[in-house]
């Protein structure tokens, strides 16, 4: 077992209201309970000594031999197989959790684990250990023949098995079974509430009824997508991945499913991830759109109304949104440092938390209206409350959107007159008129239309550099941005307009290396930050759907093409890649899915239209 395997080494297992993470070697690593932000009981990936893990890999006879193994889905689902070759023979480990079908949050959560031998003879070998709230919380054990319990405060967690369980040490257990071609095991771990019941213990018809009923709900939701395009494979990973990361009793999803891991190994560059931004959920909403998942949009646009709501009704003078939240809307996100842990191959400190969540970035409310006027498409009207909250939230913009602000990036080393923090105002105001006019709706209309007109006259003066001929991060500097690289979506700008094209063509010059794209260049443009980091892999697929639309459509067919060779084993991505093509940061990352989707269906677009004889495009 590695100390810290890849983080490109795993795959995602989830229930829609947590999710655990399974490296190539057949150990839980990663799980957090019973929600995504909750503390890990599972975090041997964030300290290997400290954080817990629970392995079920296969060990070659008497040490003779070596084991390899290869990692797979299973068709259009999210339950994870991992197959073990050995000289001895082949064995094949399923994992998943039971989807949540309610939609009430609850505090039980399970990880099923199926073991077959598939050829010859296979040893598994079996070590469960527990470490509760990130290893700071004592747990007791005991054993009862096939049972384990581990409990600690306010929780506890039963590892029931068909492998013949013994004590290893005082808290953990372990065991080792050998099964011959055609035999099946199985193992779970349950996580309940202190009080909670112990689950039954599944029979073998009990676990493959449980396993094809898992099978049959992913399938079943795949095949509502109405992606018709060139990539189905990664588009419909990319969603699914998506909707792991959503928690369903809200609708709210996540940015990633882990928090600490590094964007540049040893660095600090290490955050939490585990929260619903405005942004990356705003365009989710468009992603799922475009594949036809109706209700997950929905869902969350109901979700960001109450957000909205929530802050206008009881607090008039302040912002109207926070950029982040808890799952649930809570937006109590206090910062802290698990001092007692190393960090993934020594990326310290590990955060947990996420102290940027107060901070002032005003393209948050472009990427909101943008949510919350495709979520028209859903055939709704907003409700009385709900505009009048839309309707606050332009008035408060309207006198607050030429201030400086954090950004996009949420850099930490201060405010600056960001250029897309005014693009997305711009985004605001424009949606903003739109449903005022296509509803009835009252609005102080001569406010917001001179507002957009004047953040656009803004950006085309202030925002302009005339040596690097193209828009820049921030006004009075030259530093270029790919977060610019969404002007042509949101419509302040034409893909073909020649100011665009000329952008287009600084930021390959300089953001882009062999087709990855960094975000901005942190030596010209400090963030109060050390380190460096890698491309970020929602700026390249960001590269590539500006490419189609601006009619570069070889260009963006092959840019794409190579991207898709960075996923990993079982087509996810993390934040970034790193300068040697592994991935770094927070894994898997929704932003790179979701934006894997848009550039996808862009790209379909525009192929389509030159095969159909729009003419050749370089």
């Amino acid at each position: 077992m590695k100390r810290y395997p890849l983080i490109a080494a795993h795959g995602l297992v989830g229930d829609l209201q947590t999710c655990a993470l399974v490296s190539d070697e057949g150990v839980v690593d990663w799980f957090a309970v019973p929600r995504f932000d909750s503390p890990g009981v599972f975090s041997a990936l964030l300290d290997h000594d400290r954080g817990g893990w629970f392995r079920l890999s296969v060990d070659a006879v008497d040490g003779g031999g070596e084991v390899t193994t290869k990692q797979l889905y299973y068709p259009d689902t999210a339950l994870l197989v991992t197959r073990f070759m050995s000289p001895d023979g082949v064995g094949e480990l399923i994992d998943w959790m039971p989807p949540d079908r309610t939609g009430r949050a609850t505090d039980r959560h399970a990880i099923l684990r199926v073991m077959r031998c598939t050829r010859g003879t296979v040893t598994f070998t079996l070590e469960c250990r527990p470490r509760f709230g990130f290893g700071r919380d004592p747990h007791e054990t005991t054993l009862d023949g096939p049972t384990a319990v581990f409990r600690a405060p306010g929780i506890a967690a039963y590892l029931q098995s068909n492998v013949p369980l013994e004590r290893d040490g005082e808290f953990d257990v372990r065991g080792r079974l050998t099964l011959t071609e055609g035999a099946v095991a199985g193992a779970s771990f349950t996580v309940t509430g202190p009080q909670d019941p112990a689950p039954p213990l599944p029979g073998p018809e009990e676990a493959e009824a449980a396993l094809w009923d898992a099978v049959d709900f992913w399938q079943g939701w795949v095949r509502t997508a109405r992606y018709r395009g060139r990539w189905p494979d990664m588009v419909h990973r990319s969603a699914i991945t998506l909707k792991l990361l959503t928690y369903l009793p809200s609708g709210a999803p996540i940015a990633a499913g882990t928090l600490g891991l590094p964007e540049l190994v040893g660095g600090e560059r290490n955050w939490d991830y585990r929260y619903t931004w405005i942004r990356d959920g705003s365009l989710a909403v468009r992603a799922l759109l475009d594949l036809g998942f109706v209700d997950e949009a929905a869902a969350f646009t109901d979700w960001l109304t109450d957000r909205v709501k929530e802050r206008t009704e009881t607090a008039e003078a302040v912002r109207p949104l926070q950029i982040m939240y808890r799952v649930d809307g809570d937006p109590w996100l206090p910062e802290e440092i698990l001092t007692d842990f190393e960090g993934y191959r020594g990326s310290a400190p590990v955060r947990v938390g996420n102290g940027a969540a107060d901070q002032l970035q005003l393209d948050i409310y472009g990427e909101a209206l943008y949510a919350l006027a495709q979520g028209r498409g859903l055939d709704t009207q907003p409700t009385h409350k709900g505009w009048r909250a839309v309707s606050g939230l332009l008035d408060w913009l309207a006198k607050s959107w030429d201030e400086p602000d954090e950004g996009i990036w949420e850099t930490r080393g201060g405010q600056r007159d960001f250029t897309f923090s005014r693009v997305m105002s711009w985004v605001a105001f424009d949606r903003g008129l739109r449903l005022a006019e296509e509803f009835g709706r009252p609005a102080a209309l001569d406010t917001w239309r001179t507002a957009r007109d004047a953040i656009y006259a803004q950006v085309m003066q202030r925002g302009w550099s005339g040596s690097r001929q193209a828009l820049v991060q921030y006004y009075g500097g030259d530093v270029l941005d790919a977060s610019l690289l969404l002007i042509p979506r949101s419509g302040l700008l034409s893909p073909t307009d020649p100011a665009w094209l000329s952008t287009l063509d600084a930021i390959e010059r300089s953001l882009v290396q062999d087709s990855l794209v960094h975000r901005y260049d942190p030596a010209a443009s400090p963030d109060g930050l050390r380190g460096a980091e890698g491309t970020f892999s929602l700026c390249t697929f960001l590269y590539v759907d500006a490419l189609a639309r601006a009619g570069r459509v070889r260009q963006a067919r092959f840019t794409f093409e190579k991207m898709l060779t960075y996923a990993n084993h079982v087509g996810l991505f993390a934040e970034e890649i790193g300068p040697s093509g592994e991935q770094l940061g927070n894994f898997p990352q929704a932003f790179t899915h979701l934006s894997l989707i848009m550039a996808a269906t862009t790209l379909d677009e525009a192929l389509d239209a030159r095969e159909a004889g729009a003419g050749p495009s370089r």
